[in-house]
């Protein structure tokens, strides 16, 4: 069979194929169960398979690389431009396979099985600090509904919750003190497990010469040299450093036409977790810039001037992800300005 792309619609359990030739008929259109698709792929002639940015979709582009197929991942946004009719397995395969022959199509870096590794300890850290927020919060709210306050820090909540607990004179209930003293249990739990996470990832980032090299830059600690290495790899699919700042949703949004330019805020688009941490980074090195005399903390003063607090520290997350991109791609060492 003469295939030169195959799209696939990746399921659970049942999977669609759809292939074309070179010149774009249609010469394959077939639907498999999982314990049948490896076979299926491995009968075809080397193609450029297509797939969906989704779970399972970095498993499947090893096991079908291995198999010498050139393998191509396409987020679902991109897709969608490209169905036809009614949405279904068969028409989804046709999107995928149409979109994978586009010239200008953008693709989804792909990761080994080390990146996902350190992608997964990320989430998995994330996860616990949202639920320590989470319950700081209604702890917060609890207190408050008996006329505590205090600030809102987890510092300062991990310190006047255990002051107040064991402090037998104050004005709570005997049922109150007991439930808040559970939820603290469960605080300082959550304490030790985001602390396991946290010795893992530096784990990592100490036996990564690329990690190490990445957090010379002001701005880019351990997690957040170790998250960018897990997302991007090499940087290879990434044409220059801006189309990395644009893939993390560090450029503005826009809503163009004719002559009249509209630039609106960041466009947000991307890895949340990934701008989170260079919005952070970057904030920080705002807000040491004031002391500094080096050239890039003149630039940050400048900045900040004419532009503003917020817009600087975006502006400092996007020249660092294009510095980034550079040490990446060249495998160079971060020379300061």
């Amino acid at each position: 069979m003469d295939v030169a792309f195959v799209g696939i619609d990746l399921a659970k359990n049942v999977f669609q194929l759809h292939g074309e030739d070179a010149e774009g008929n249609v010469v394959l259109q077939r639907r498999v169960r999982r314990d049948r698709l490896m076979a299926e792929v491995q009968a075809l002639s080397p193609c450029t398979i297509a797939i969906e940015a989704c779970t399972g979709a970095f498993y499947w582009q090893r096991q079908f690389e291995a198999a010498g197929h050139r393998v191509r991942i396409i987020a679902p946004q991109y897709v969608k431009p490209f169905a036809q009719h009614q949405k279904n397995d068969r028409n989804d395969a046709a999107a995928i396979c149409r979109a994978v022959r586009q010239p200008h199509m953008r693709f989804v870096p792909g990761k080994t099985l080390e990146q996902q590794d350190i992608q997964a300890l990320h989430r998995g850290r994330q996860r616990l600090v949202n639920h320590r927020t989470a319950l700081v919060a209604q702890m917060r709210g609890l207190l408050l509904d008996r006329g505590i306050a205090f600030a809102q820090s987890i510092t300062r909540a991990r310190r006047e919750i255990r002051i107040l607990l064991e402090d037998g004179a104050s004005e709570i209930s005997a049922v109150f003190r007991s439930m808040l003293a559970q939820l603290y249990a469960v605080f300082l739990s959550l304490d030790k497990q985001i602390a396991w996470f946290d010795r893992e990832i530096e784990k990592i980032f100490r036996s990564s010469e690329t990690c190490r090299r990445l957090a010379k830059i002001r701005g880019v600690g351990p997690k957040t040299a170790t998250a960018l290495v897990a997302a991007v790899g090499n940087g290879a699919e990434f044409t220059n450093g801006r189309h990395l700042a644009a893939w993390m949703g560090l450029v503005p949004r826009q809503h163009s036409s004719g002559n009249r330019q509209r630039l609106f805020g960041i466009s947000k688009r991307g890895d949340r977790h990934l701008r989170t941490l260079l919005i952070h980074g970057a904030r920080a090195v705002v807000r040491t810039s004031a002391t500094r005399d080096d050239a890039q903390s003149t630039w940050i003063r400048d900045l900040q001037v004419r532009r503003g607090a917020a817009k600087t520290i975006v502006a400092v997350a996007n020249k660092n992800a294009r510095v980034i991109f550079a040490m990446l791609n060249r495998g160079t060492e971060y020379r300061a300005a």
